[in-house]
C-alpha cells in the first residue's frame, strides 16, 4: 500500500488534521497501543463523508473513535486511518427539555452541563469516561439507568454514506447493546435526547454524592476503561472474579484493581498484550471454576 500517496490523498480531501504515525496510548484510556499510520482530527461532518467514502473505495482499513475508553488497540502497528471525533464533534444544543449532542461530547462533561440548566436524565453518565457516541453505541449505563432511557433519536452515517435518523424503537436497545453493534460501519454523528425539568442543587447533589462513591471505590486515578465485563444475570461480575482470588492480580504492568475487581489497570507500564493477557486469564478462571463466560465490555482493536 502506498503510504505516501494515501497522505497526499487525504490532504487533497481537506478531512482535518493528518498525524502520521501517532502512537494510540495517546487515544486510549488505557494509555497502550501502537501507531496508527493516519490519525485524524476531522472538520466537521462533510469531512468525516469524504474521508469515509476515500478509504471505503480504495479498500483502505480505518475506523471512528471518540476517547477511547472501551478499547484495547494491540501494540502493533494499525496500517490505516484512525477518524477522531473528540476535537471538532463537540457541540452540544439544549432547546427546553431536549438536549441534542455530537459524537464527540465528554459523557461526563454533558452530565454536569445538564444538572447546570436544570434538566435531569444524565445523572447515571457522570463517571463514564467516554463520548456520546460510544454511549449510544453500547448503550452504556450506570446506577440500573442507560442511554435507552433518555434517548430520541439519532443522525447516523450508514454503510451508503447516507445520513439516516434512527427512532429509540430503531435502536433496538438492551443491556450494552443497540443495532449499531449489528451495523459496525454505521456512525453516531449526533444524537437528541428527552430530558426531566429538575432543581439544579438537587441533581448536582446526586452528582457530587456518586462522584464521591466513585473515588472511594474505583480506581479513578489509574489508566483503566471502566468496567471490563458486563455483568452476568446471578451476580456482578466482580463477585466471580473475587471469589477465584484474583483481585489485585498481575500480569507485567497490568493489574485487577485491588480497589474494584472488575477494573483493569494499567500501572504505569503495561503493554497491551499484558492488559489482553490478564483479561483472558480472568475469563477463563472464571469459567473453569463457575462455568460461567464473562462478556467483555471492552473492544479489542487491530490484534488480527
Amino acid at each position: 500500500m502506498d503510504f505516501d500517496q494515501i497522505f497526499y490523498d487525504l490532504v487533497d480531501l481537506d478531512v482535518g488534521e493528518i498525524l502520521e504515525n501517532e502512537p494510540m496510548y495517546k487515544h486510549t484510556t488505557f494509555k497502550v497501543g501502537g501507531p496508527a499510520r493516519f490519525f485524524i482530527h476531522v472538520k466537521d461532518r462533510e469531512a468525516l463523508q469524504r474521508g469515509i467514502a476515500f478509504c471505503r473505495e480504495k479498500n483502505i482499513k480505518h475506523m471512528i473513535i471518540g476517547k477511547g475508553s472501551d478499547l484495547l488497540f494491540s501494540d502493533k502497528e494499525y496500517e490505516g486511518v484512525i477518524f477522531s471525533l473528540c476535537k471538532n464533534f463537540n457541540q452540544v444544543y439544549m432547546n427546553g427539555l431536549e438536549i441534542k449532542a455530537q459524537a464527540g461530547v465528554s459523557m461526563i462533561y454533558l452530565a454536569y452541563e445538564a444538572a447546570k440548566t436544570g434538566l435531569s436524565g444524565f445523572e447515571f453518565m457522570s463517571g463514564i469516561p467516554g463520548t456520546i457516541g460510544g454511549g449510544v453505541y453500547m448503550n452504556a449505563g450506570a446506577y440500573k439507568y442507560c442511554f435507552a432511557d433518555v434517548f430520541v433519536s439519532a443522525l447516523v452515517l450508514n454503510q451508503n454514506n447516507e445520513l439516516i435518523t434512527l427512532s429509540k424503537e430503531d435502536m433496538n436497545f438492551s443491556y450494552r447493546k443497540s443495532i449499531l453493534q449489528e451495523h459496525k460501519d454505521w456512525i453516531v454523528i449526533e444524537a437528541t435526547f428527552a430530558m426531566t425539568p429538575k432543581d439544579p442543587q438537587d441533581i448536582m447533589s446526586v452528582l457530587d454524592k456518586r462522584k464521591e462513591k466513585r473515588m472511594a471505590s474505583q480506581p479513578w486515578n489509574f489508566a483503566s476503561a471502566g468496567s471490563v465485563f458486563r455483568n452476568p444475570e446471578e451476580k456482578p461480575a466482580w463477585k466471580y472474579i473475587d471469589e477465584c482470588g484474583l483481585r489485585g492480580y498481575e500480569i507485567g504492568g497490568a493489574q485487577v484493581s485491588p480497589k474494584h475487581s472488575n477494573f483493569i489497570v494499567n500501572n504505569g507500564y503495561a503493554s497491551a498484550k499484558d492488559i489482553l493477557e490478564l483479561i483472558l486469564l480472568v475469563e477463563k478462571t472464571v469459567f473453569d471454576r463457575f462455568r460461567v463466560e464473562l462478556k467483555k465490555e471492552v473492544i479489542l482493536v487491530n490484534w488480527e
